[in-house]
């Protein structure tokens, strides 16, 4: 294989081109441009690099015959016959050889090596050689540096696809896969109990043809199955079922070694594109933040390192140099070629995935006593809401008065006509005001690029629980670096959410366990670099994971900020665990009245409460311990029993901030009343160990009695959310908290509990992509607005809370590329072809951009099949 062809099945490979036959995605858009790539790649490359190399090769015939005369001349003044003389031979003799055959492939294989090198699997890793099994890092002279190999890059988290995956066969056949059952799960969302979704060959009915014979069927699941039970099993079974009824025209795919690799040479067209239709589900990808500014500083740094060495510089003759010069030349300019058109498909990727998405749906929850009477003749014919409320909640509507008697059952929007809603949401003078949630269904940063202008810095506290990438649920990354990965994944979902902390009194928390903490711990550094950063213990498995060498107890919890100020809430004690002592100074000089002017003054009391504060006590007054007033009030002065007059613990001007704290206590063997401080309240400690954290009994458990069995694992303790909240929105009396990493919903659940216990009127913003979004995350929602108390799904009482949430599904990333289709009018296509420079230009810069103009903000183009519950 000469070096040329070894590029074209780089740049083939890099371009997608390798990738024909698949029908979604990038793979899609670059094969309706598969022949102007292929034309830039297959002719137009090696042209121009032989014409420069050329150029270069006639400019140093030119030198080179000018040395040959000069010498010739030199040798007929000395009265030498030049044509005997052997340098001036050899001299004529290289002019008359020149080739640059030798040179063209030497320019090959380093374009080869270069984008061989910073290419896998699909995306663009830096990896610079600074020597042998050496990389340089980027340094900008930081006092500590966090690298990680994906610290350039987006990190995409795909849905899955689901979707039609069809390949050709021969001219005319051709063959898809399809799904008659699947059930999704997105987001790198955490296993469910002990199963994982496998694919399947769907046993009742494996295959269909299509009436005109040209097109096969191939049906599979997706559904759950155990752990124990591989794909790679299911993948065979599968095979064989195919082969087993297959029909004769579509033999083809099942031929020995008609998709051979390599490693394979016996692969089938059947068993590559299973493999692909099953992997493209699996794994994730990457697009770069700035693929052209990259790759040129990569191409400089190659060039200089290892294409223009010191040694080949012939001081001496400056003329042997210039045929270096001609190869870095035909280097720079071909690789800077390719660089424009793979920074033109990385960037178009890149608008994409920037792009703020369109609301595919908007719906509401709203319970019953928020809605006129006057709808619950038409609420009661709705036989969809009236199914699902048995559902949810077991309650069986017939007539109006069984909705009077349910003033907190959710009535949900999307079982309405639209004039049933616009007329029902038309009641409410401040929609956004009155609604007091947000779920969206989409995918994290999507959420969150969307909801930065209405939300900047709007929101206290941001509390998320991303995963963990624990082995027991491990995240699947399609390339080695899984803590890379991880990496870029959680940082630039961090970075966007940063705008919507309320700058002066924000508060952000995020949940990790030991696999990343101390990489965590380094990001939260950097991205908050003027906050405190405080690392919470939690103990939340008090039984122990069992390892091989320790058995881990607890995760971690990372609160961050502001300095210089008090922004964490305080914890709430029962009353048995409270710090009882007196408010009085008891010993010492520093307790005495003279220590501190300021913190002797009186209390006023009664009927044994305290109704008051007098003022500081003039240094000449000297009262006794309990002076009886007009009204039965007495006042309380911080005097000991033997008649030194100490001082209270509080000066004046803040005693008043503990008054709740502070009891009077009657001294019945003295006939004196004193007082007392009653602590419950505490600043948190960085380790919390109590059992209201355990995750099983207040995570597990509450999720199953509400929602049911096996639907999502490892939620988080209820308890542990509903403090670090109280934690969190110390200052404000009713905050909005932020979750995009919403999984069961058990921050939505927390910030109602709360609620409910003090009448407050905070909000809650919950980010879920997962297909539980409809199954778990609204449903509790829904169930712990009717009640807080159920048990194996079914309320305990009727307990509810006054709420309405909204509930939107935003368009994915996938659906606005494989919507897409590239169109150009005839008349800007001839435009851009009259010129063999100006189409190329197009071609390598503008034509995505161009083409897709048209699309990208197209609702049609946007239309997806929408989740049901």
């Amino acid at each position: 294989m000469d070096n040329y062809k070894k590029l074209q099945d780089i740049l083939s490979e890099i371009f997608e081109i390798d990738k024909a036959d698949l029908d979604f995605g990038i793979y899609r858009i670059m094969n309706q441009k598969r022949e102007q790539v292929l034309d830039f790649i297959n002719k137009q490359l090696p042209k121009e690099t032989k014409d420069i190399l050329a150029q270069t090769a006639q400019s140093d015939s030119a030198a080179l015959q000018k040395e040959l005369d000069d010498m010739g001349k030199q040798l007929d003044d000395l009265g030498v016959v030049k044509e005997d003389n052997a340098k001036y031979i050899s001299l004529k003799a290289k002019i008359e050889q020149q080739d640059t055959t030798a040179l063209e492939q030497d320019v090959f294989s380093h374009l080869a090596t270069f984008f061989k090198r910073y290419y896998k699997e699909g995306d663009f890793i830096s990896m610079r050689r600074y020597k042998k099994d050496v990389y340089a890092i980027p340094y900008e002279g930081e006092e500590v540096k966090l690298h990680w190999a994906n610290a350039d890059q987006y990190y995409i988290k795909t849905s899955e696809y689901l979707k039609n995956y069809n390949f050709k066969l021969g001219a005319d056949k051709l063959v898809q896969f399809q799904l008659k059952e699947a059930s999704t799960e997105q987001n790198n969302n955490k296993a469910q109990g002990d199963q994982e979704r496998r694919f399947a060959i769907f046993e009742e009915t494996p295959i269909e043809v299509s009436e005109d014979g040209n097109t096969l069927f191939v049906n599979f699941t997706y559904e759950p199955h155990k752990k124990s039970v591989k794909q790679t099993d299911l993948t065979a079974q599968a095979i064989k079922a195919i082969q087993e009824n297959l029909p004769p025209a579509f033999a083809d795919i099942c031929a020995n070694g008609s998709a051979a690799t390599e490693s394979n040479k016996n692969r089938t067209l059947l068993d590559k594109h299973l493999n692909d239709f099953i992997s493209r589900n699996s794994f994730d990808y990457f697009i770069h933040k700035d693929l052209g500014g990259f790759l040129n500083r990569e191409l400089d740094f190659y060039i200089k390192n290892e294409v223009l060495y010191i040694d080949d510089i012939d001081t001496e003759n400056p003329q042997h140099f210039l045929p270096f010069l001609g190869k870095v030349k035909a280097i720079k300019t071909v690789a800077q070629k390719i660089i424009v058109f793979l920074a033109q498909i990385e960037d178009f990727q890149k608008k994409l995935w920037l792009k703020k998405k369109l609301v595919i749906s908007t719906d509401y929850c709203i319970t019953l006593d928020k809605i006129p009477e006057t709808y619950y003749q038409e609420i009661t014919e709705n036989k969809a809401q009236l199914a699902e409320w048995i559902t949810l909640f077991g309650v069986t509507v017939k007539t109006v008065d069984d909705l009077k008697d349910e003033p907190y059952l959710v009535l949900d929007t999307k079982f309405f006509s639209q004039d049933f809603k616009d007329r029902l949401l038309a009641e409410f003078d401040n929609l956004d005001e009155e609604t007091d949630g947000l779920l969206i269904n989409s995918e994290n940063f999507q959420a969150l690029n969307l909801l930065q202008e209405k939300y900047k810095e709007k929101i206290k506290g941001i509390y998320i629980d991303p995963p963990y990438n624990a082995k027991s649920s491990e995240i699947l990354y399609k390339n080695t670096f899984k803590h890379s990965s991880w990496l870029s994944f959680i940082f630039d979902r961090i970075y966007n959410s940063k705008v919507f902390l309320n700058s002066k009194n924000g508060v952000f928390n995020i949940a990790i366990d030991e696999n990343e903490q101390e990489v965590l711990g380094q990001i939260l550094s950097q991205l908050f670099e003027n906050y405190n950063k405080t690392c919470v213990t939690i103990i939340h498995n008090a039984s122990g994971q069992q390892g091989e060498n320790f058995s881990y107890t607890n995760e971690y919890s990372y609160f961050l900020y502001p300095q210089n100020g008090k922004f964490i809430g305080f914890e709430n004690r029962p009353i048995e665990d409270a710090d009882i002592r007196g408010l009085r100074d008891v010993t010492g000089e520093d307790s005495k009245r003279e220590a501190a002017k300021n913190c002797f003054y009186p209390i006023f009391v009664r009927e044994g409460n305290i109704i008051g504060f007098g003022d500081v006590c003039p240094d000449d007054f000297h009262p006794k311990m309990n002076e009886v007033l007009e009204q039965n009030i007495i006042a309380i002065y911080p005097i000991d029993p033997q008649g030194i007059e100490r001082k209270w613990r509080f000066a004046r001007q803040t005693i008043e901030s503990i008054k709740n704290q502070l009891k009077v206590n009657f001294i019945k063997n003295r006939n004196v009343y004193d007082i007392q401080r009653i602590k419950t309240e505490f600043n948190f400690k960085t380790v919390w160990t109590d059992s209201k954290y355990f995750a099983n009994n207040q995570g597990t458990q509450i999720l199953n009695n509400i929602v049911g069995k096996d639907l999502f694992s490892f939620p988080k303790s209820i308890y542990t959310v509903f403090d670090s909240l109280k934690a969190i929105e110390f200052g404000v009396k009713n905050p909005i908290y932020l979750d995009y990493f919403a999984g069961s919903g058990t921050t939505g659940h927390a910030t109602i509990k709360l609620n409910r216990e003090d009448g407050g009127k905070r909000k809650y913003i919950l980010v879920e992509m997962g297909a539980y979004f409809n199954t778990v995350t609204k449903p509790r929602i829904q169930k712990v607005i009717y009640t807080d108390n159920w048990k194996n799904g079914k309320p305990q009482d009727t307990q509810g809370i006054s709420q309405m949430f909204k509930y939107q599904v935003l368009e994915s990333y996938e659906d606005v590329l494989n919507n897409l289709k590239l169109g150009i009018s005839q008349a800007k296509q001839d435009l851009f072809s009259e010129e063999e420079k100006t189409a190329q230009e197009y071609l390598l810069k503008y034509m995505l951009d161009v083409e897709s103009k048209d699309q990208l903000f197209n609702m049609k183009c946007s239309a997806i099949l929408l989740p049901t519950n």
